[in-house]
């Protein structure tokens, strides 16, 4: 995988990778940005939580079970009192909505996905604690 950042202006810079798709990322005004983007460490939750969804989803699809939507919340914690600010604490929340939805099954594919599959959690997890839960919408 290769990546490219391009500096915009200010503190905006336009993000591609290999797959040909772009992101804006900037920072807030207080430290010379416009607010017009992401900021990086929004994108590294972003980017964690996307990747143990992709997982989650495709395992409840071989296991046919039956959902309509499906959503993950990510709350971050980070060290203040020190620089780097890594991610100390990471709180996933899995919402799956549909109708007659095993909570076991949902379990199971969030299992593998934080311990077997997922690399962006495999990598956050050697500076935060990893907790999650599942929230099922009975529809």
């Amino acid at each position: 995988m290769d990546v490219k950042l391009t500096w915009n202006q200010d503190m905006a810079f336009i993000g591609t990778a290999d797959s040909g798709h772009e992101v804006t990322l900037d920072s807030s005004e207080s430290v010379g940005g416009h607010n017009t983007g992401f900021r990086p460490m929004e994108l590294m939750a972003l980017g964690t939580a996307s990747c143990s969804s992709m997982d989650v989803v495709s395992i409840l699809r071989k296991k046919r079970v039956p959902f309509t939507a499906f959503e993950c919340k990510v709350h971050v914690e980070s060290v203040r009192d020190a620089h780097p600010h890594v991610f100390e604490l990471m709180e996933f929340e899995y919402i799956v909505t549909g109708k007659g939805i095993d909570r076991a099954d949902v379990e199971r594919a969030v299992q593998l996905s934080e311990e077997k599959y997922c690399q962006g959690i495999a990598m956050m997890r050697k500076t935060a604690e990893i907790r999650s839960k599942v929230t099922i919408i009975e529809e």
